[in-house]
């Protein structure tokens, strides 16, 4: 089943054209990269999707059902939720109180989204520091924290901005163990990283973007060789 399809988006602010002509789908189950250079207008890509900006041109349909102009909380109780690349957790919170924020998504039942952000902490890891202040956390934490507040939305489909920026290389892995194991459990995931071992590792498509147009898609080890793709990022094909 095609869960998200993007037909000709467009956003432009003024005269600069950040997104043009973008088409993706993405089917249940999938786990779809999305990677470029700096400004080449990913992170634009995910504000169209998740509600945050309106296309100037296109259409966005989430399970056959337009979300253009949809609010973001709206899009979210639909089934598509989002992380963001820099982490902002309510810091004077705890850990559970953060994720509580994201059941509350699907419930208003304090006990039910109590139960829920638990869950959700025990798979993400975070379970021991479920007491903490979410200011106390390590940064690799935060990004786990990050990932639990999308997780208790319950959604179809994540959008995953960055979440491995900034950590080092054991960190890393360990991130992508658990979004593979997330990945298991049958979520559908869009990611946005540079850390290409993990987009290798997790990706069964790539799409690329560069100056907001995609220069290439498909599978990772074909997208690696790509000389558009090569050229992109270093300058030069090779």
């Amino acid at each position: 089943m095609t869960l998200l399809e993007v037909d000709g988006v467009t956003k432009r602010f003024g005269g600069l054209t950040a997104v043009n002509r973008f088409n993706l789908q993405i089917a249940s189950g999938e786990v779809v990269g999305l990677i470029g250079p700096n400004g080449a207008g990913k992170t634009t890509v995910f504000h169209l999707l998740s509600g945050f900006q309106p296309p100037s041109e296109g259409a966005i349909r989430f399970k056959g059902e337009s979300i253009v102009g949809v609010k973001p909380h709206a899009i979210c109780r639909r089934g598509l939720a989002r992380t963001f690349q820099i982490v902002q957790p309510f810091v004077n919170l705890s850990v559970l109180d953060n994720v509580m924020i994201g059941a509350f998504n699907r419930t208003s039942d304090v006990a039910t989204a109590r139960r829920r952000a638990g869950d959700v902490l025990d798979i993400v890891g975070l379970g021991p520091r479920r007491d903490a202040l979410a200011r106390e956390l390590t940064l690799s934490d935060r990004k786990r924290l990050e990932m639990a507040r999308g997780l208790a939305t319950q959604p179809a489909l994540l959008l995953l901005d960055e979440v491995m920026s900034g950590l080092n290389p054991t960190e890393i892995e360990a991130i992508i163990a658990l979004i593979q194991r997330i990945h298991a459990q049958g979520l559908t995931l869009l990611i946005i990283e540079h850390v290409m071992r993990a987009i290798m590792a997790l990706s069964q498509r790539v799409v690329v973007l560069h100056h907001g147009e995609t220069i290439a898609a498909g599978r990772p080890a074909d997208v690696a060789r790509d000389a558009r793709v090569v050229e992109a990022y270093l300058g030069t094909a090779s």
